[in-house]
């Protein structure tokens, strides 16, 4: 029997809880599904929370450049659809908004993920819960992922416990959890989320063939991702920044950026400013990196055995990844045209130059065709057009 949470809860006298206004019609509409009941007078009453002072349950709604409702379960079901590839076939799960999915509803500061088991019945009300852990626990063996006969609201009385009850539910719980709801500490202005209207495709059957497939160089790159309407360089020139650096760059750099301008590229791969002036010039960030590769190398230089510019051949960088990898150049030779590619990759070991030049390396990447260290790979699921993305920085931005 489903338990009424406030019978096991304290509300925490420094974060109290305040409410988000949500339209719950608009949200299970664009859900295709009816939520529990449980869950919604919990998200009524409580916005969201944190639980036990480990567990967060999020709700609908938004607090900029901190949290999005619906994009974070896209990234939630994206994240762990890749990592139950781990499973056996037969055994992995499916998630929404594929028919009976998994349905995120909360995690926790260990990292594990829990859902709603859609699939389970018909009545919403009597969804159980499926909990990704994020390393073996105890009594789960090697297993990350478990199923529990228990709703929501059962599932977190389960967790505030002194001992197990008798039966005890299966597999391994969290917890024991003080009994204390509060307002998530980093959604203190969380507003009201507004369920985003349906998008037609950006392109046409033959324009994402263009793009995904027979087009070249800047224009397939223009037509996957668009670039801004003024592209952001700063407030010097081409000539001012090779006399800074005392060499040109390369020319397909330069029509890159006077196209777009530094920025990120999906949401990962962050192209300095490369005109601006200043203490924070495009010089800044390239003595910045040199002066880290080499304080590695001192204590490594098995795994680092590049050069650094400004030394002959030397590694230019002129790009870096919200990981802390880093794409720049090999300047070998006198014609920056023929400097080749290469990335310092941040978790793996130093691999060879890169075959293709700037426009095609990015345009493989976005595609999903360029497996390489140090470049965020797309999942073999993921729809390039939907993640293939430029937003532009300002001079505001550090970067």
């Amino acid at each position: 029997m489903t338990s009424n949470i406030s019978a096991f809860t304290t509300p925490s006298a420094g974060r109290p809880f305040s409410s988000v206004p949500i339209d719950w019609a608009a949200v299970e509409d664009w859900l295709g599904l009816r939520l529990p009941a449980d869950y919604k007078r919990l998200a009524d009453r409580y916005g969201p929370l944190d639980f036990g002072e480990y567990v967060w349950i999020h709700v609908p709604c938004v607090q900029r450049g901190r949290f999005d409702y619906g994009e974070w379960l896209r990234e939630t079901h994206r994240e762990a659809r890749i990592e139950a590839r781990d499973l056996p076939e037969a055994e992995r799960p499916v998630f929404h908004p594929e028919p009976g999915g998994l349905l995120a509803w909360g995690c926790t500061r260990g990292s594990d993920v829990l859902f709603w088991d859609t699939s389970s019945s018909v009545d919403p009300d009597k969804w159980t819960v499926v909990v990704q852990h994020s390393g073996a626990v105890p009594g789960s063996g090697l297993l990350r992922w478990h199923r529990y006969d228990l709703t929501l609201t059962d599932y977190l009385r389960h967790t505030v416990r002194d001992t197990w009850e008798i039966p005890s539910p299966p597999g391994p719980l969290l917890g024991p959890l003080p009994g204390t709801v509060a307002r998530t500490a980093f959604l203190p202005d969380a507003e009201a989320w507004i369920p985003p209207a349906p998008v037609p495709p950006r392109l046409t059957g033959a324009e994402r063939r263009i793009a995904l497939e027979t087009g070249t160089g800047l224009d397939a790159l223009r037509l996957l991702s668009p670039p801004p309407e003024r592209p952001y360089l700063g407030d010097g020139s081409w000539e001012g920044l090779f006399a800074d650096l005392g060499t040109r760059l390369p020319g397909e750099y330069v029509r890159l950026m006077d196209g777009y301008g530094a920025g990120i590229w999906n949401r990962w791969l962050r192209f300095h400013t490369p005109l601006r002036t200043g203490e924070r010039r495009f010089l800044t960030h390239v003595q910045d990196t040199a002066d880290a590769y080499r304080q590695l190398k001192d204590v490594n230089a098995d795994r680092l055995p590049l050069a650094v510019w400004p030394e002959p051949g030397g590694f230019l960088p002129f790009a870096n990844s919200i990981d802390g990898d880093h794409l720049g150049w090999l300047t070998r030779g006198g014609d920056p045209d023929t400097w080749p590619l290469i990335v310092w990759p941040r978790h793996a070991d130093q691999g060879p130059p890169l075959d293709g030049g700037l426009i095609d390396t990015l345009l493989g990447w976005q595609r999903g065709t360029l497996v390489t260290d140090g470049f965020a790979a797309l999942d073999e699921d993921d729809d390039p057009v939907e993640f293939a993305d430029f937003r532009s920085w300002d001079d505001r931005a550090y970067w």
